[in-house]
């Protein structure tokens, strides 16, 4: 035994098979055979492409996907940048409770989330009867089933995950540059604009391309609250699939998607490194090189220009500069509006689930938990609970276990391969989830585990083990170690070094990934219907057979309940943060300090 780990402490790639075995039979290899079914193999024909793009239908399909997650990645950008800006330059407590408050809806189910706005823009929600009851509509407006309430729901959904790119990179920038910028004689906007924002790119570019990426492979959003017209090419895949079951031509429709998502990735590059500075000069350069004739404009009007700038900058070089009263009063009106949309919709399901009345109202005539009864009164519905929790549970502790050991053995790889390990591993939260679940389909398929828990399990785990190392390398690149060095001089071996010096260290990060594994687990609906067959029901498979055929009340019990979870999860990772660090621990702590 002892042989074995020190050759693990001298390969540490070989810690990595475990994850890249599980990916490749579950994900790597069907892809592949996915391909090549598309390609009518082994006669290799484009007949199945030819046909998807003979048809208009299907070209209009496509156009209205990428023109949907076009649109609400550029508007999750608008209103994420400033909101982002603004929550970093807030004071340290007032910025981590903002950063507390989006992570909250970014962890809470989106199938959840969905209900909650067919709850307030159905013909009988929340708005529709607020104005009926103040007389200013005699009908019902059509809020809900047309193209603004997929936006709503999508926005709502994508916002978090825009924002907590950008406020990371943000952080990460010297404000003082800004203060230099301004002692130069540029104005606010001036200074932002030709300093903040080039190094603020990085950020925008990775936050823009997971939302884009993501919102290709929407599929309950759009089809719960968009009409006929707003289908996008997810859902055709699953109707495909679920009626059809022509898998070569399945196959194409969903290669049709990835080449998208590729194409887009391929062009921008999704950088996760956070280096601003090859970025903003690449940026520049290449305008340069396509616009030569705007530089030399842009230049000759600069030096037109350059008497006015430099008395501008003398008559104000000693004025003392501030920020303006209306732009603090519009910014903090801004974020609260923001987190009203955020929140707000999450808040009214869990109030309305106490309605006494026969159906949803609010406020409600009277408190009852007549649908929380309702919930674990049914079998149907807390049965599916307890499948949703035996699954999250296994996947979590599977992930964990191997998403650990991947993340330790790339992080003592060199870069390049650690970059392209980590690429490949990534790789089922990158790619559109339909995609990803017709991958894991034909895998099971192979494998003789559709329609077991065995089988959902390794389809859940090969995107949650990618969670698993992006949080726990993120804890092992701020472990310092010298410190397993210093273990080793002093004759301990690989594995006590690891169980005594890194495991502690990193628990904090490896407890976060095992959280965000089962809430990944626990929510996941549109690679489960597609593996889970007819024996298996979860809790959100059975949530959204419900929405599709009746809203019954108790959805609004169970959301509240999906809802609780991630702020008890965030309670969990603050407790463990919390021991772990050295003030929990006043022995630790040094007196001189």
């Amino acid at each position: 035994m002892k042989t074995l780990f020190q050759k693990l402490g001298r390969m540490p790639i070989v810690l990595t098979v475990p994850a890249f075995a599980v990916l490749f039979v579950v994900f790597g290899i069907p892809i592949i055979l996915l391909f090549l079914t598309s390609l009518n193999a082994p006669a290799f024909s484009l007949a199945n492409y030819e046909m998807f793009f003979g048809q208009r239908a299907n070209v209009r399909v496509l156009y209205q996907t990428i023109e949907i997650s076009a649109v609400a990645t550029a508007i999750c950008l608008l209103i994420g940048y400033p909101m982002a800006y603004l929550i970093v330059a807030a004071s340290k407590h007032l910025r981590m409770g903002l950063i507390v408050l989006i992570i909250i809806p970014y962890l809470t189910s989106g199938l959840a989330r969905t209900y909650a706005w067919i709850v307030i823009l159905g013909d009988r929600g929340l708005i529709n009867n607020l104005l009926l009851e103040l007389g200013l509509i005699s009908s019902p407006l059509p809020l809900i089933y047309n193209r603004m309430a997929v936006y709503i729901g999508m926005v709502h959904i994508m916002l978090p995950m825009m924002i907590l790119p950008l406020v990371s990179v943000m952080m990460g920038i010297d404000r003082s540059l800004m203060a230099a910028g301004r002692s130069m004689g540029a104005r606010p906007f001036t200074a932002f604009w030709r300093v903040f924002f080039p190094l603020s790119l990085p950020g925008v570019r990775s936050g823009s391309l997971l939302v884009f990426v993501i919102c290709l492979g929407f599929y309950i959003t759009p089809a719960a609250l968009g009409g006929l017209g707003d289908a996008m090419l997810s859902t055709f895949i699953a109707s495909q699939f679920q009626t059809s079951f022509n898998m070569a031509r399945v196959a194409a429709t969903a290669f049709i998607l990835l080449a998208v998502a590729i194409v887009v990735l391929s062009m921008f590059g999704l950088d996760l490194s956070g280096t601003p500075g090859p970025t903003v000069q690449s940026t520049r350069n290449s305008w340069r090189r396509r616009l030569p004739l705007f530089a030399l404009m842009k230049r000759y009007l600069g030096d037109l220009l350059t008497p006015l700038r430099a008395k501008r900058w003398t008559a104000r070089l000693y004025q003392a500069g501030s920020d303006s009263c209306w732009s603090n009063i519009v910014g903090m009106v801004f974020v609260v509006l923001i987190m009203f949309y955020l929140l707000l919709p999450e808040l009214l399901v869990v109030i309305m689930s106490f309605s006494a009345g026969r159906f949803l109202e609010f406020p409600p005539s009277g408190l009852s938990l007549q649908w929380y009864r309702s919930f674990f009164g049914d079998p149907s519905w807390y049965n599916a609970a307890w499948v949703s929790i035996q699954i999250g549970v296994v996947v979590a502790i599977l992930s964990t276990i191997v998403g650990t050991l991947a993340a330790y053995g790339i992080n003592r790889t060199l870069p390049r391969l650690r970059s392209f390990l980590t690429l490949v591993i990534l790789t089922p939260i990158t790619f559109p989830v339909i995609v990803v679940g017709i991958a894991a389909y034909l895998g099971l398929l192979k494998l003789g585990l559709l329609g077991s828990m065995t089988g959902i399990v390794l389809a859940h785990s090969i995107g949650a083990i990618g969670y698993v190392v992006v949080i726990v390398a993120a804890t092992l690149a701020n472990f310092d170690q010298r410190l397993e060095q210093a273990a080793k001089s002093m004759r301990a071996g690989p594995f006590q070094t690891f169980a005594r010096v890194t495991l502690p260290l990193i628990r904090p990060g490896i407890i976060g990934g095992a959280v965000f594994a089962f809430l990944s687990s626990f929510d996941e609906i549109v690679v489960t219907s597609l593996v889970g067959g007819l024996a298996i029901r979860t809790l959100p498979l059975k949530m959204w057979e419900d929405i599709r055929h009746q809203i019954d009340p108790t959805i609004a019990a169970v959301s509240s309940l999906l809802i609780l979870m991630p702020v008890l999860s965030l309670i969990v990772l603050y407790i463990t943060w919390w021991r772990s660090s050295p003030t929990a621990h006043p022995l630790l702590v040094d007196p001189t300090t």
